[in-house]
């Protein structure tokens, strides 16, 4: 997930602080969500072998509604970030998007 460990002494309004027995003990300092999408890209490319351009056109679908259900396209230019990985356009990123949710007749 690409989460930083910091002495609960340096947390940030924005980080969690676990706590022991009543005690701080740890923070945890979560990555900007778009630093999340370049981490969820590149273990998509391992997974698959290949970057992710190389793959067909199944695959890139594939790739979209998994990108999808991890909430990609909900960060700022996420589709644009999304299609310039998957070597398609916005438009065609979009496309595999209505398609997925017309096949759930959403």
């Amino acid at each position: 997930m690409g989460a930083e460990l910091l002495g609960p002494e340096q947390a940030q309004p924005d980080d969690v602080v676990l706590a022991w027995e009543g005690r701080d003990v740890i923070a945890v300092r979560l990555p900007q969500l778009s630093d999340s999408l370049d981490r969820i890209l590149a273990a998509l490319e391992r997974r698959h072998g290949m970057p992710l351009a190389d793959l067909d056109r199944k695959a890139k679908q594939s790739v979209v509604r998994t990108l999808e259900a991890r909430g990609a396209f909900s960060v700022r230019h996420g589709v644009e970030t999304v299609a310039g990985a998957l070597g398609v356009s916005r438009f065609t990123v979009y496309n595999y998007l209505n398609r997925e949710h017309s096949a759930k007749g959403e």
